[in-house]
């Protein structure tokens, strides 16, 4: 089977397209081809850039979603790290996706979208296979925020860590893509690479291949469980 790149998607050619279960999504090409080294040749697994923030990613996803049947949808990609508990390198998968800039700003603080009576701001992957896929990779597991602006100061980043303490990462696609998958009933994951600390923006601190390199063979590893999970229609 030999990969395809078509209008965005990265996918595998096979006689029975029906057969493709999960969609991954990524923000970028870079991040959609790190992931698709790990599937080469694997016709259930279709790999998209959905495009950078949360409006972008649950469009694209929502697209792709209302096109072919999926049994499970996976934001994934390289993020920030809240140090020291998830140094750069490191895998993160989330056992929760959590909006953290939508809500209100007011003299007593930040309320969130639910303080203010409407919405939602956490989607729950499935727990058993979050953590078999832990497991697997030997990944972290805790919160993984959604920011539509990224953290570039040490205050900003002490903010979201006392709002979210369970908080391992910030990347800004994840509850897009959850909001798609939650629209269609689907199971959503998100796992994300380490590819530099949450707090002062230092681009020189940056490993993005190293990142994309754990990406693919995080995957590697995440694909018999992802099979096992699917195969049996294990959703918890």
């Amino acid at each position: 089977m030999v990969l395809q790149v078509q209008e965005g998607l990265l996918t595998t050619s096979a006689s029975t397209p029906s057969s493709v279960r999960i969609l991954v999504a990524t923000a970028v090409p870079a991040e959609r081809d790190a992931v698709a080294r790990a599937f080469t040749g694997d016709s259930r697994v279709d790999v998209i850039a959905a495009g950078v923030g949360p409006a972008a990613a649950a469009a694209s996803t929502a697209t792709a979603l209302a096109r072919t049947p999926y049994a499970l949808v996976v934001s994934a990609g390289i993020a920030g790290g809240f140090q020291p508990e998830a140094p750069v390198g490191s895998l993160v998968i989330a056992d929760e996706i959590t909006v953290a800039d939508l809500g209100a700003e007011t003299p007593d603080g930040f309320v969130p979208v639910t303080g203010l009576g409407f919405g939602t701001v956490t989607h729950r992957p499935p727990g058993a296979l979050v953590r078999d896929l832990a497991a697997a990779t030997g990944a972290r597991t805790g919160a993984v925020l959604t920011v539509s602006t990224v953290t570039g100061t040490a205050a900003r980043a002490t903010e979201l860590r006392a709002r979210h303490p369970r908080a391992l990462a910030e990347a800004m696609e994840g509850f897009g893509v959850a909001e798609a998958a939650a629209a269609h009933g689907i199971p959503v994951l998100e796992l994300r690479a380490v590819s530099n600390p949450v707090g002062p923006r230092d681009r020189a601190a940056w490993r993005i291949g190293d990142a994309l390199a754990a990406l693919t063979e995080g995957f590697g590893k995440c694909a018999p469980v992802l099979e096992s999970w699917n195969r049996h229609d294990r959703i918890h």
